[in-house]
């Protein structure tokens, strides 16, 4: 009986020490891997941010044709392109009046347009602008939106009366014609077309980037132009 019970004496320690190994060879892989993991999630996150950096170039190679200067973490990812326009993100149709009443010795004459224009607000991207990445927020820089340009669509003529002895003039009607411009641009102005852009602006990103970190666009301290 004794000299039977020794092969099973003999397979424990044997059946033990490969467990041994194999529970020692789990916990290694295990160690490496834990060891790795800060770097592997670093390389992970830098492929993230550089993805996220070539997706707001196009998107701005795409609304305004130049590359912005992009920093991820502090670091040059791609240097700033000299952009060739300005970029519309808003038209709106603007309508203005303007009248000429003036009488000399009893007699009147008059004159009234009325003028529609397109109003253009955007950004001069020619005044700056830098997007820097990091894992917790993008954050964008530029000037702020303002009115880019008022493009006379149609002219009509309202009333045209002539007095007795005073007559309307060539001269009149051109200084009619160059009011209604600036009348457009000043109506343009006031309105809320400009904060209309930023909101478009910020819209437009988010879509295209589709990203999860919060995008935040900073507008420099400069005055809105008039």
């Amino acid at each position: 009986m004794s000299k039977s019970a020794n092969p099973h004496r003999v397979a424990w320690p044997i059946a033990l020490a490969v467990v041994a190994l194999i529970i020692g060879a789990t916990i290694l892989i295990i160690f490496l891997r834990l060891e790795s993991w800060p770097a592997r999630s670093a390389r992970q996150s830098t492929a993230e941010l550089e993805r996220l950096g070539k997706n707001l170039r196009a998107a701005f190679i795409d609304m305004a044709h130049l590359q912005p200067r992009i920093t991820i973490n502090d670091r040059v990812y791609m240097e700033q392109t000299q952009p060739v326009s300005e970029l519309v993100v808003l038209s709106r149709r603007i309508e203005v009046e303007h009248e000429l009443l003036h009488t000399w010795v009893g007699s009147s004459k008059r004159v009234k347009l009325h003028g529609t224009f397109i109003a253009k607000a955007g950004f001069d991207l020619r005044k700056g602008l830098s997007i820097d990445i990091r894992p917790n927020e993008i954050t964008v820089q530029l000037p702020h939106a303002q009115i880019l340009g008022v493009e006379q669509q149609q002219v009509e003529v309202l009333a045209f009366e002539n007095g007795l002895w005073n007559r309307i003039s060539g001269q009149d009607v051109q200084s009619e014609l160059s009011v209604l411009p600036e009348l457009a641009w000043k109506k343009a102005t006031a309105s809320a077309l400009t904060a209309e852009a930023e909101e478009n602006l910020q819209q437009q990103l988010e879509q295209r980037i589709q990203t999860a970190q919060p995008l935040r666009l900073v507008f420099k301290d400069e005055k809105k132009s008039e």
